[in-house]
């Protein structure tokens, strides 16, 4: 039997039984189902050594209930310091060019939409954003080059030479 259909049998053979158990022990189906999803999916990357342990369930199960209590220890580190340090300051409304900018943003591919954001927005130079995105110069350039020209046509604006790419990458 392949390392899949090994997996498979697993899974639907005890997805059900360890969703309803951590059903009771959380009391919430749709939390449940979250972690446990997660579980399995842990457990089919892992799937090597889990599927030789004397009790592959019960590691998905505890796996599963970890994932939850983890999610409910940040939501309480979250709420401490909220306490503890208030509430955010409040933001200012967006302007309609904000508003239009973000809806335009949407609607360009992510690699593009990210660099433009790191470079226009966040003020960094080309290499750093190629450092953080994890891509060479060259591509970020590109992705920068081609976000620009899909914003302008997303606006409706005249792909003019400062949007086709006349800028000063140093």
């Amino acid at each position: 039997m392949s390392r899949e259909q090994d997996f498979d049998e697993f899974y639907l053979g005890s997805v059900r039984k360890v969703t309803a158990q951590l059903v009771a022990l959380l009391g919430d189906a749709g939390e449940a189902d979250d972690a446990v999803q997660e579980a399995y999916a842990r457990a089919w990357q892992r799937w090597d050594s889990v599927s030789r342990m004397d009790d592959p369930v019960g590691w998905v199960r505890v796996v599963a209930y970890r994932i939850k209590v983890s999610s409910w220890r940040s939501a309480m580190r979250r709420t401490v310091a909220h306490r503890r340090h208030g509430p955010p300051a409040d933001v200012p409304d967006m302007s309609p060019d904000s508003v239009a900018l973000v809806a335009a943003l949407r609607q360009i591919p992510e690699a593009q939409r990210r660099a433009i954001v790191l470079f226009h927005l966040a003020g960094l130079t080309v290499e750093q954003v190629a450092a953080e995105v994890g891509s060479p110069v060259g591509t970020v350039k590109a992705r920068l080059s081609r976000g620009r020209a899909a914003l302008a046509q997303v606006l409706g604006e005249p792909a003019d030479e400062d949007v086709k790419g006349n800028h000063s990458y140093a």
